[in-house]
């Protein structure tokens, strides 16, 4: 892929830029501090807490790619093994090998290696990664994706709508409400008023959050 670089951001991880979209994987602000906030403060430990006695934990990402949202969210999980969680994530475009082996997200050992084997893990099936952490990575476009189970946590990582305006509309976020478990949360980076309205015309009770550094806004949707 001669159309993606290496991008330091300003808090000293690594982002990936795509020539052909003119857009980065992460904000140049922080792709390390835009994850932690977005996806793992706002998202997963809000949904833990907010779910007590918490046995089970089924994970939906929109938008793979680099996987930082998914190692994230393991390191997250090693304080507290007794969830069982099952990780599931949608990338049409798997970045290659050199790309990832590029990229630095300031990750211990420990952590570099099940990074590694995160992306070293098949796709189109389940793969255990720890004990009590399993993946399924899946090589198709959302709208292409079809299964039988219920998510109650999705992390909603997509390009902005500007660059992939077909993954942020009413017929996408019904869908993704008709995945989402009771209770269960969405969240996203974008804060527009148009992804808001149609979040919540798709049933969701939807909130404005302050967002990572360099964003004023982010968005976390509950299906009530």
């Amino acid at each position: 892929m001669s159309n993606l670089s290496i991008k330091a951001t300003n808090d000293g991880s690594s982002t990936i830029y795509n020539e052909e979209l003119d857009e980065h994987y992460h904000s140049i602000h922080g792709a390390l501090q835009e994850s932690l906030h977005v996806f793992i403060e706002m998202g997963l430990n809000y949904h833990v807490k907010h779910n007590e006695n918490l046995k089970k934990l089924n994970i939906l990402e929109i938008g793979f790619g680099t996987g930082l949202n998914c190692i994230l969210t393991l390191i997250e999980h090693l304080k507290n093994e007794k969830i069982a969680v099952k990780y599931s994530a949608i990338e049409p475009f798997p970045l290659n090998s050199t790309s990832l082996k590029s990229l630095n997200f300031k990750l211990s050992n420990q952590h570099l290696n099940l990074f590694n084997k995160i992306h070293e893990s098949n796709w189109e099936k389940e793969n255990i990664i720890l004990n009590n952490f399993n993946i399924s990575k899946y090589n198709l476009k959302l709208k292409d994706f079809k299964t039988n189970s219920f998510y109650d946590l999705i992390y909603f990582d997509a390009f902005a709508p500007r660059k992939q305006p077909e993954l942020w509309n009413l017929e996408v976020f019904t869908k993704l409400f008709n995945l989402t478990s009771i209770n269960g949360t969405l969240v996203t980076y974008c804060a527009k008023g148009q992804v808001r309205r149609d979040l919540e015309s798709a049933g969701f009770k939807v909130e404005r959050l302050n967002g990572p550094p360099g964003k004023r806004e982010m968005l976390r949707a509950t299906k009530i």
